[in-house]
């Protein structure tokens, strides 16, 4: 029997590469449209939450000048 560089044998080898990848393919699916109301969680929104509003406050008056927070957008003197 002639010696091989590796100690598994091939299909051994090949089972263990391609076992993590049939693990994953359940995962890629379609969501039906009357499906995505179960996956629209409050928390995955991207508004603010109520315990983030003073700190969002905050930083809309740092950044006066560039409205980081999607509010408007002025010269930050005061005068928009």
């Amino acid at each position: 029997m002639p010696k091989t560089r590796f100690p598994f044998p091939a299909r051994l080898l090949l089972a263990l590469l391609l076992l993590p990848l049939l693990a994953a393919l359940p995962s890629c699916v379609s969501v039906a449209a009357y499906q995505k109301a179960y996956l629209n969680d409050e928390d995955m929104k991207l508004s603010s939450k109520i315990v983030e509003t003073p700190e969002t406050n905050f930083q809309s008056y740092r950044e006066g000048a560039g409205g980081a927070n999607g509010g408007k957008v002025g010269g930050g003197c005061g005068c928009n």
